[in-house]
């Protein structure tokens, strides 16, 4: 059934190809042999509308009446629009048939297949004896490569991108420079020793073909890494590396193409040249951040009207894409600056259906364009003139290899002195060998003058590059992989813990590097973080969602992602009551965004924890900027701990005393002698006192010698009084009395119990008789 499918397919897209063929194949073959002012036999003239401002009344005289038409053929009316439409239509017809066929499609990469069917519609185009179409620069730079671009910058995943900044920044700036200046210097040496045919390239056009031939194309790199299945932090480095190597390439071009035009090149040339670096990148950026502002400031006043909020995003895009190109800037930089920039605000302001519109059309379009291009490329390779030269040819091939990977591994192994998570051998291999090539360098090529390039031999060189890159290359690259045991990516979604976790770790890291006085990554994201709330939030977001903090937003999102999976599965009926109020706001009449609350929370209440963890978490950096060992700053609060402290240790010492006072005896016990001889010379001293009512008393027999160390509660008529004043204890004096208090009980018991008499104790063992 799979191949049935499939061949219907094929058949439907060879005839979608010959009906534009065989229409625009000889036009005038219907009326040869005629005059030119009488149609065809059978087919009479067409009447428009348009024409009715043509027609008129001469000298009075009616034409003659000539039958309506009922069939009429006007194909070069719409031919542009109709081959486009089938082009398109063959493109989308294409991705359907290899996916029917998923043996095919799980070893050969797309891209691969994609540029075969351009080759076989290439060959049968010309087997008609018609010339095939070839992908020209202004329709590919203008048309075809904004909506990949656009798609990539807009869903870039911004955290990993911001982290690897600098080591995607080396390898596309002074990676992309070594690979020019490499191959072009050793192309220009096999020029020198080459043929006569070789010897008329000099330095600056090989030089100008190396920088066209050095980039990482990012469409190649996208279609095939996004069917490996990459971990991030490969596909961010290698993908990073071709989005931002485009500023390198335009300036190395144009530069090159300018030199080549003059007689003497000066040192104020030559630097003009490198400073026009900055200024495109840059510009380029620059361009990108008004577009993006001016959009999600936009996306503020569309609440009413829904319907154009996928436009703007669209359209301020497209206008940075195309102001940069205006002053020869970074247009890539500009598209994936826009895209970043407007994402967080717009996404803020939009409803969800428009957000999904976004999603789905960016994806579709990016889609469309990337198999475009393709098989455009097979196309144009048939389509050709060619010029082959086999030194510089197989030169090209291995020269491109070789800067590679000497590039690769020499920037690796000085970008690892300074990262904390070191790239691996097999990491560096899969970044060399990722380095794909595509539609960009083709493009390039074909802008080339021919009176100053040799421009037949180079394009026939770089599309032997591209062949290689994506046949070798993309097909062995996830066999490669496997063998490896390259980490894949893992498709996990982000749970609220993960959050929290990570903004509690931002704010510790970010408060070591301010405590140690190293103004890092996380420093200046925390500075960017402050002025984002505090100035861009209040003015580019709408409503109360400009005050809400991330952890928060990042629930509600995390709860209609859920809501809306619930809806789709048909499980609207188990969807809890907190996920209705919160969730359920853009699938549902959408309430005020005052009821939007945390359901287990009250208004009042979520304000003062997010005032609490705001003034909290971020007090250790407002307080310590830098560390400075002659000015430290006193914490307020130290010395409120320390008096805490103190007074702890004095009520435990206090207690020790107490519990050390009722369970040790006071002083050592007189003898018996020594007590009666005491008694005898002063007996009102020992007598008890009139005020000693509620004091428990405890007497002593002078007369017995054994009433020091055993004390009897028989004889109560005299003795020793002892007179103990309790603590106060709180509580206890609200219910019981001071003498029937359970300190009072307690102590009463503790100092009348004069322990078992001698005579009462028994011996484990009788005594035999």
């Amino acid at each position: 059934m799979e191949c049935f499918s499939c061949k219907l397919t094929m058949k439907t897209a060879l005839i979608l190809i010959l009906i534009p063929i065989v229409l625009s194949s000889d036009p005038s073959s219907y009326d040869s042999g005629l005059p030119d002012n009488e149609p065809p036999p059978g087919i009479t003239e067409t009447y428009s509308p348009r024409d009715t401002g043509n027609q008129s009344h001469e000298g009075g005289h009616h034409r003659e009446k000539k039958a309506f038409p009922v069939l009429s053929l006007d194909y070069e009316h719409v031919q542009a629009p109709f081959e486009i439409a089938l082009w398109i239509l063959l493109a989308c017809l294409m991705k359907i048939g290899f996916h029917v066929i998923p043996h095919v499609s799980n070893v050969v990469p797309e891209s691969c297949l994609l540029i075969v069917v351009g080759l076989l519609v290439g060959g049968l185009i010309k087997a008609v004896g018609e010339t095939p179409p070839v992908l020209r620069s202004d329709v590919f730079f203008l048309f075809l490569l904004p909506p990949i671009i656009l798609d990539a910058g807009y869903f870039l995943p911004l955290r990993p991108f911001s982290e690897n900044l600098g080591t995607i920044l080396i390898f596309a700036v002074v990676g992309t420079l070594w690979n020019a200046f490499f191959m072009g210097g050793l192309l220009y040496a096999v020029c020198q020793i080459g043929g006569e045919d070789l010897k008329n390239v000099g330095l600056l056009a090989n030089l100008l073909f190396g920088s066209i031939i050095s980039a990482v194309d990012p469409v190649a790199v996208l279609a095939v890494f996004e069917e490996i299945h990459i971990n991030e932090l490969l596909h961010i480095l290698v993908f990073g590396e071709s989005l931002l190597n485009d500023a390198v390439t335009v300036v190395l071009y144009h530069l090159f193409e300018e030199f080549a035009g003059l007689d003497q090149i000066t040192f104020r040339d030559i630097t003009l040249g490198f400073l026009s670096f900055l200024v495109v990148a840059l510009g380029g950026v620059l361009v990108g951040l008004v577009y993006g502002i001016i959009a999600a400031f936009t996306s503020r006043f569309t609440s009413h009207i829904r319907v154009i909020e996928p436009l703007f995003v669209f359209l301020y895009s497209y206008m940075a894409y195309l102001s940069a190109e205006v002053f020869h800037l970074s247009g890539i930089m500009a598209l994936i600056a826009s895209g970043v920039v407007m994402r967080p605000y717009v996404e803020a302001n939009i409803s969800h259906k428009s957000h999904t519109t976004i999603k789905y059309f960016l994806k579709m379009w990016s889609s469309v364009s990337e198999t475009l291009i393709f098989i455009f490329l097979g196309v144009s390779t048939v389509a050709g003139p060619h010029k082959w030269n086999w030194p510089y040819v197989i030169s090209t091939l291995i020269f491109c290899f070789i800067a590679r990977v000497l590039g690769v591994l020499s920037l690796t192994w000085f970008i690892n002195k300074f990262r904390i998570v070191k790239l691996t051998p097999k990491d560096q291999f899969i970044i060399a060998y990722g380095g794909l090539r595509g539609a960009i360098a083709f493009s390039l090529g074909y802008l080339l003058e021919k009176q100053h390039f040799p421009r037949e031999m180079f394009l026939t060189a770089i599309i032997t590059v591209i062949f290689f890159t994506v046949f070798v290359q993309g097909m062995t690259i996830r066999p490669l992989v496997e063998l490896l045991a390259v980490k894949k990516k893992q498709e996990s979604k982000r749970s609220i813990n993960e959050e929290i976790h990570t903004q509690f770790l931002d704010h510790l890291l970010t408060g070591i590097e301010d405590i140690c006085g190293h103004y890092g990554h996380h420093h200046w994201k925390d500075k960017l973080n402050r002025f984002n709330k505090t100035y861009l939030k209040k003015y580019l977001i709408a409503g109360e969602r400009s005050k809400e903090p991330q952890l928060i937003a990042f629930y509600h999102k995390m709860e209609m992602k859920q809501a809306i999976e619930l809806v789709e599965s048909g499980g609207i009926g188990k969807i809890p009551s907190a996920v209705s109020t919160v969730s359920m706001q853009n699938i549902q009449p959408k309430p005020k965004l005052s009821d939007r609350i945390i359901p287990t929370l009250s208004k009042v209440k979520e304000e003062e924890i997010r005032k609490i963890l705001r003034t909290n978490l971020q007090k250790t950096r407002q307080r310590l900027r830098s560390y400075n060992r002659h000015t430290l700053v006193a914490d307020p609060y130290e010395e409120a701990w320390n008096q805490m402290l103190l007074r702890r240790q004095k009520v435990h010492e206090m207690e020790q005393k107490v519990t050390n006072y009722l369970t040790v005896p006071a002083h050592k016990v007189d003898s018996p002698t020594m007590s009666r001889a005491r008694v005898g010379s002063d007996p009102l001293a020992y007598e008890p006192k009139s005020d000693s009512e509620n004091v428990p008393v405890i007497t002593i027999d002078p007369a017995s010698p054994e009433s020091v160390t055993n004390e009897t509660e028989e004889d109560e008529e005299a003795g020793i009084t002892m007179k103990v004043r309790e603590p106060p204890s709180p509580g206890a004096d609200d219910v019981f009395t001071q003498s029937e208090s359970p300190n009072s009980q307690r102590l009463q018991r503790c100092l009348s119990d004069p322990g078992p008499h001698p005579e009462e104790v028994q011996p484990f063992l009788t005594k035999k008789e």
